[in-house]
């Protein structure tokens, strides 16, 4: 059995996603997300130039192999361009070799742990009370986990609150817009939102914050301690995370949960953090960290030291990303949560999958592989159009992390 052709194939159905297809000489083939926000032209370039070459003619069975040489074989090493790339080619070899065996990707993976995978929608507003009302709605729709962000009295624009309710994408100028930040007032703010969600809702449900990298350690820690009262499923991206040791400070100060890693490549960009107990979830997803046979490592590395995964989830994932972990999460002893962020209809005609929710969970079906595919006529009615992330500013216009 060989790989006798790989194609990359951008489409744009209300964002950009990169996907590639790799076909063998047995009519069997495999599909992988390498969609990188911002970047995807980069890596559809370094698959398209550099990568894709050398797979024709090599057996698509040898999957370690494969990664092994398109990681050590290439002297630059990691970064999230050569990782996304790395982990379209893993995730499609694992698709063929489930395809192949005809089977679900997780009995291949070993079997299943669970019957479904808890996930968590994103509920946000203009302000507490719509932010109230949106959690009241994925309450209603059998969410068991809610992910809860608000307007910021004082600032125009807040990280997680989109013009759209299931589904919004922040990447969608031309040209990054510039959006402005101030540390205390959201400081401020922030445990009041999640006092009024406690006094309406309870207890009986799961709530999480994404702070998206925003705080120095000390504030961090500072907005951990105040959040104990309201018993958060996680506090997420508390600080940037390239010092690894600073959380360390945090963790000194606080017992709310902490997750971090959605944008880690490999398992040297946690390696500290799992080993020393300073995180309790890696979000590290299968497209970000070089697929699935990497990903498995990292979990692995994880459950040692009792970290569960929460692996990232938002629309700049395609749905085959989707599919593979949830795949990837039924199988894994140390699962934590599934992020689902929903795409849109368009999105999903483009990507037909077996996955589905069902009362707070997702399940990946039972198709052979990961179960997603790709519609290339569908695709093609999008073309690719530039996109790029916001970024962020103090109120004296000193740049900060969007």
């Amino acid at each position: 059995m060989k790989i006798d052709a790989a194609k990359v194939i951008v489409t744009s159905p209300g964002r950009n996603f990169v996907t590639l297809k790799i076909l063998t000489d047995q009519g069997v083939y495999g599909i992988g997300d390498a969609t990188l926000n911002g970047r995807e032209l980069a890596v559809m370039s370094y698959l398209q130039d550099h990568v894709l070459p050398c797979l024709i003619g090599r057996d698509p069975r040898r999957i370690e192999d494969i990664w092994q040489f398109l990681y050590r074989g290439a002297y630059w090493r990691r970064g999230p361009v050569t990782m996304s790339a790395i982990a379209a080619i893993d995730t499609a070899l694992w698709d063929i070799k489930a395809k192949m065996a005809g089977m679900p990707l997780h009995d291949l993976l070993g079997g299943k742990s669970r019957e479904g995978v808890m996930v968590y929608g994103h509920a946000n507003g203009r302000d507490i009370e719509e932010t109230a009302d949106e959690v009241a709605r994925y309450i209603d729709m059998g969410y068991k986990a809610i992910r809860a962000q608000s307007g910021v009295p004082g600032l125009t624009d807040a990280y997680g609150v989109g013009r759209g309710k299931l589904f919004y994408e922040p990447a969608d100028t031309a040209l990054p817009a510039e959006t402005i930040w101030d540390t205390r007032k959201y400081m401020n703010f922030a445990p009041k939102l999640f006092d009024r969600l406690r006094a309406r809702f309870g207890f009986d449900h799961h709530l999480l914050h994404d702070v998206h990298h925003r705080l120095t350690p000390i504030e961090a820690a500072s907005l951990g301690k105040a959040l104990e009262p309201y018993d958060l499923f996680w506090m997420e991206d508390a600080t940037p995370a390239e010092n690894q040791e600073s959380f360390r400070l945090i963790r000194q100060h606080t017992t709310t949960p902490l997750a971090v890693g959605e944008i880690f490549n490999t398992i040297w960009d946690c390696k500290d953090l799992i080993q020393n107990q300073l995180i309790d979830y890696i979000r590290t997803t299968v497209v970000r960290a070089g697929g699935i046979t990497h990903l498995r490592r990292i979990a692995d590395f994880a459950a040692l030291y009792q970290v569960r995964t929460g692996c990232h989830g938002a629309t700049d994932l395609s749905p085959v990303t989707m599919g593979a972990a949830l795949h990837f999460d039924s199988w894994v002893p140390n699962f934590g949560i599934q992020e689902y962020m929903r795409h849109t209809p368009e999105t999903d005609a483009v990507f037909p999958h077996a996955y589905y929710f069902d009362q707070g969970s997702l399940y990946p079906g039972d198709a052979a592989g990961h179960g997603v595919d790709i519609d290339e006529a569908e695709a093609a009615k999008y073309p690719y159009k530039p996109a790029y992330l916001p970024v962020a500013r103090l109120e004296d216009g000193t740049m900060w992390n969007w």
